[in-house]
């Protein structure tokens, strides 16, 4: 009977092996990172029997931890543009000084090529998407009920995904500030678009 991989150690190896992979280079083999981590070869095949694996590992981790941390954010806040700007917010306070392990873990799983690649996008995109989609029925309700002016839904959330990622790659390259952008953007592009029930938009 074939032994299973205790998900703690996994998890733990997963972490010390980007790490190595980081430092020095996707195409490190797999017998000298099995060196850099202290074990045998076959042991590291055991758990990783790819490099994909130790991805995917990562992967998975992140993304469930990044989703609990924003919606938790998220959810201190009753009107759905201020859940927008607390999404924002949240997923730059969580990579905060991790940018370049993300940055990495993209290049690397860009790396695998073709479908292995496109899965990995998927899992990413459909880590959020219920919450997503869920958001999207908030807005047009608000939008319905009064509270917000009527505005191409699926563009806004474009956007915000959109300024999530680049700015998160800004702050990779320059170390720049986040904060003065989020405000920026709350007060340009969220706040405006808030009215109260019966208040007309501007025309």
């Amino acid at each position: 009977m074939a032994r299973t991989a205790d998900p703690q150690r996994r998890r733990a190896l997963a972490e010390r092996a980007l790490a190595v992979l980081q430092a020095e280079g996707l195409d490190l083999p797999n017998a000298t990172l099995a060196e850099r981590l202290e074990l045998k070869r076959p042991t590291l095949l055991y758990y990783f029997p790819t490099k994909a694996a130790i991805f995917e590992e990562i992967f998975a981790a992140m993304f469930t931890e990044q989703v609990a941390f924003v919606l938790a954010r998220m959810a201190e806040h009753p009107h759905p543009l201020d859940k927008l700007d607390a999404q924002i917010r949240a997923v730059h306070a969580f990579h905060h000084g991790r940018e370049d392990r993300v940055v990495f873990l993209t290049q690397a799983i860009a790396s695998l090529g073709g479908e292995a690649a496109r899965r990995f996008a998927e899992l990413g995109n459909q880590a959020f998407e219920a919450h997503r989609q869920a958001l999207k029925v908030s807005l047009r309700e608000a939008i319905l009920d009064g509270r917000m002016q009527d505005c191409d839904v699926e563009a806004l959330i474009r956007l915000v995904r959109s300024t999530v990622d680049g700015l998160m790659v800004q702050r990779f390259m320059t170390g720049c500030d986040l904060a003065p952008v989020h405000d920026f953007f709350k007060s340009t592009v969220l706040d405006p678009l808030k009215t109260e029930p019966g208040e007309e938009g501007p025309q």
